[in-house]
């Protein structure tokens, strides 16, 4: 029994420009990409290069979680796809809506391939930093296809995240600490990440793509079912 305990425990990091030593539930931006949460990684380095600017330091924070009996959302396995990841993200995100086809689109991934993430402790999937944002707010105005969004995902290495959710997930949260990021160090990585993903997103631009694009998904009245949707957006 004790080992199993063990193996539940992991350790997640918190970047931020200051030292929080105690999350509090309810507080946060609700137009998060999962909404309201604590929004951490597996990754202290990402962590780092998160927490600083150009001009500042940050905290990469270190907590322990204890997952044991939390109900889980893994957001990048094989049981979802690419399109529940953008569902969940136009729910919550603020985008920009610029065509009538845009507007229908998002209508039509909440209807069809949401996921409740209230209903879970922790949820894990992608970050949508300003590259990702960017690939999905193409996708939603019909500019890249469901095969090219997929593939951004993974472009440049940008990272996942893990979201605490519930009440319940904060209370087996335990600080043990921060370490400094330097800006000096860590922004010159967190630049030349989204650059390496930017000029790799270019590169994929270039190639001809005869792939599914969101008016096709919608007027084929195409499901979370469909073999042609990219699944387990996972490497």
């Amino acid at each position: 029994m004790e080992v199993r305990k063990i193996d539940k425990l992991i350790t997640i990091y918190y970047g931020s420009e200051k030292n929080v030593e105690l999350p509090i539930f309810g507080e946060g931006k609700k137009n998060n990409d999962f909404g309201l949460g604590f929004y951490c990684t597996a990754s202290e380095e990402l962590a780092k290069e998160w927490a600083v600017s150009s001009v500042r330091d940050g905290f990469s924070n270190r907590y322990t979680l204890d997952t044991e009996y939390l109900n889980i959302l893994n957001l990048n396995s094989p049981d979802y796809t690419i399109l529940n990841w953008i569902a969940v993200l136009v729910e919550h995100r603020l985008f920009s809506i610029k065509t009538p086809v845009a507007r229908r689109a998002k209508r039509y991934l909440i209807d069809n391939f949401s996921v409740n993430v209230n209903a879970y402790d922790l949820i894990t999937g992608y970050r949508a930093d300003d590259s990702y944002f960017d690939y999905a707010e193409l996708f939603l105005n019909n500019g890249i296809s469901v095969e090219q969004l997929s593939r951004a995902m993974r472009l440049g290495k940008l990272g996942e995240q893990i979201v605490i959710k519930s009440k319940f997930a904060f209370s087996k949260l335990n600080y043990e600490g921060f370490d400094v990021a330097e800006k000096d160090q860590y922004y010159v990585l967190r630049k030349a990440r989204d650059e390496e993903a930017n000029q790799a997103y270019l590169e994929m631009l270039e190639e001809e793509s005869d792939g599914l694009y969101i008016q096709d998904i919608m007027r084929g009245g195409i499901k979370n079912d469909d073999p042609r949707i990219p699944r387990n957006i996972s490497e």
